[in-house]
């Protein structure tokens, strides 16, 4: 799936939780405990190798790939994400369920080893993944009109395909199509904290970091054969989304 028909289905699913909420809302009596949220933000990769780096071999020339992790290959994502939550009779506890984007543009080009006697370089395709995750978030008043909360979440994400080109002038190896990853179903965990500032008794302004954990890819079988099977073994990845946002408490 291209990068345009992410964003236009992540918008249709918020826009689609944005009315369904709605509609509760507008059947219950003023204080029921629904509430959504959207933000946006940046993704930031803390660890997590897009290749992990191997000595094999393709068209028949000895190649040594180096380590290339994901801050290499592509820093700093999108985060988007939208959410539904239920505040249970203590009106701390809140149950939520929130569907995440991410989207990681990709260097131009990547050094990431030798073929022969040239440098080997690579171009990737873009890292991104929709999720939806369950979790739980506890509230704390600082003021009538600031909360801290913090919260955590199990959830399972679907991760595009990642194809590399690679390309070595000095061995006439020039544009070849390699694929390192299939398409992946992957678990998440995550982790996150935050302030809420409430700005009328309906709406209110939220800034978040926190810590996420997705499994590894799963690997393409194209290598099979090369020696360069292993590449694919530290592919699960820790991120740091930042995240500013709106809330709306009906």
């Amino acid at each position: 799936m291209t990068q345009a028909r992410w964003k236009y289905a992540v918008a249709g699913i918020v826009v689609a939780i944005t009315f369904g909420a709605g509609s509760i809302a507008q059947a219950q009596s003023t204080g029921n405990p629904w509430s959504i949220e959207v933000g946006v933000g940046w993704d930031n990769d803390i660890t997590g190798d897009v290749i992990a780096g191997g000595v094999g071999q393709i068209n028949g020339q000895t190649v040594v790939l180096t380590k290339a992790t994901y801050e290499d290959v592509y820093g700093t994502g999108l985060h988007l994400k939208g959410g539904v939550g239920y505040m249970l009779r203590d009106s701390k506890t809140e149950l939520r369920a929130t569907l995440a984007f991410q989207s990681l543009g990709a260097a131009i080009v990547t050094p990431i080893g030798d073929i022969g006697v040239s440098r080997l370089y690579g171009t990737f395709d873009d890292y991104q993944s929709l999720s939806l995750d369950l979790g739980v978030r506890r509230y704390h008043d600082v003021s009538p009109n600031v909360q801290v909360y913090g919260g955590g979440a199990l959830g399972i994400g679907f991760i595009d395909a990642i194809e590399a080109i690679l390309v070595a002038p000095g061995a006439n190896l020039t544009s070849k199509t390699e694929d390192l990853y299939d398409r992946t179903a992957a678990f998440i965990f995550s982790v996150n904290g935050g302030v809420l500032y409430k700005t009328s008794e309906h709406v209110g302004v939220f800034g978040q970091f926190g810590f996420r954990r997705t499994t590894g890819l799963t690997e393409a079988h194209n290598l099979l054969g090369t020696g360069l099977e292993t590449i694919n073994d530290k592919s699960g990845r820790w991120s740091m989304p930042i995240v500013v946002g709106v809330r709306y408490k009906f």
